[in-house]
């Protein structure tokens, strides 16, 4: 089996890396378009970050001799990734995908597994099965698990992502002390309450992804909010604690893009298509994709949550005068 990675970061290093293991033939795109030359691939691996997908796809164009003949995997967060392959190859070569192994960096910058547990899970966009696929991954020693509901997959991997992690980004904080404010975590439980009420009118059923039981994580949510948040403030600490999220980096690195869209924003975005109510979400996307284009806006936020929680109390009122006045 030959395999081609776009995108050499820790989630498209680890598993070219597995793979590469087994015996399989890896080859990663680089990251000039100009150097891009054709390979035969049977699998290609879109690891990038999710602004940069339509990028993979031109690169993925000009690089597979036989884009029909290739199966594209996609564990990238956020939603609306699998829509684009799914475009531009057809769905019934699309896999979605979910990795729930920790990952982190060595001294030389190579991918490695920060602590065990996790795994990967799969869900064929169309109608094909992909046996062989699931079980090469299996071969690597990765615990895979296949799942029927693709979408299912990517909105409670949704889930997972956007705990504590816009709101640590925009405040310029480790989760671990992101719990210890007061009106932000109560935020945290709201947002997470958005994501269940729009997950639920769009018909699709949360479940549990290797190492995360997210269908306990989003039911508990809805219980009041001093158990909601006793429950949460544990699972964060246990599982993000002392490690930036994903967004926080992705600011502290200076760059102008972030993943905000295809995670609170996504859900923000659907809400507003079925009438549900995000104001949380809708603010966290707000904020941190102003940040990101004009990082002298974070000085505002950085450490005062008082200044997120007022542009949160800003927007529920915005919502309520709109729906008094509808």
């Amino acid at each position: 089996m030959k395999v081609y990675v776009v995108g050499r970061g820790a989630v498209g290093g680890f598993l070219g890396d597995r793979l590469a293991s087994i015996g399989v033939d890896v080859a990663y795109a680089p990251r000039n378009l100009d150097a891009v030359t054709p390979y035969d691939a049977d699998v290609a691996i879109v690891a990038t970050k999710s602004y940069d997908t339509d990028g993979a796809i031109v690169t993925l164009r000009k690089a597979l001799a036989f884009p029909e003949k290739c199966v594209f995997v996609c564990p990238q967060n956020g939603v609306g990734n699998e829509e684009k392959l799914a475009e531009a190859f057809g769905a019934n070569n699309v896999v979605a995908a979910a990795l729930t192994v920790p990952l982190d960096r060595d001294r030389d910058g190579n991918p490695s597994v920060a602590r065990e547990g996790g795994g990967l899970a799969f869900a064929p966009v169309g109608d094909s099965a992909f046996n062989w696929l699931t079980a090469t991954f299996a071969s690597t020693g990765v615990r895979v698990l296949v799942v029927p509901d693709w979408r299912a997959l990517k909105w409670s991997k949704l889930a997972l992502n956007v705990v504590a992690n816009a709101s640590c980004a925009i405040l310029n904080v480790l989760p671990a002390r992101m719990i210890h404010f007061e009106k932000i975590f109560a935020l945290e439980i709201r947002m997470i309450r958005e994501v269940r009420a729009v997950m639920a009118a769009m018909k699709i059923a949360p479940i549990d992804l290797p190492r995360y039981p997210m269908r306990a994580l989003i039911a508990s949510s809805s219980l009041p909010s001093p158990v909601a948040r006793a429950i949460m403030a544990r699972r964060i600490a246990g599982g993000r604690g002392t490690k930036p999220p994903s967004l926080l980096l992705d600011l502290r690195a200076g760059k102008t893009h972030s993943e905000v869209d295809v995670l609170n924003g996504a859900v923000a975005a659907a809400g507003s298509a079925i009438g549900i109510p995000t104001p949380v979400n809708s603010v966290y996307t707000r904020v941190l994709d102003d940040i990101a284009h004009m990082p002298q806006l974070w000085a505002k936020y950085r450490e005062r949550p008082e200044a997120l929680v007022a542009e949160v109390e800003a927007e529920m009122r915005r919502v309520k005068a709109l729906k008094r006045g509808a």
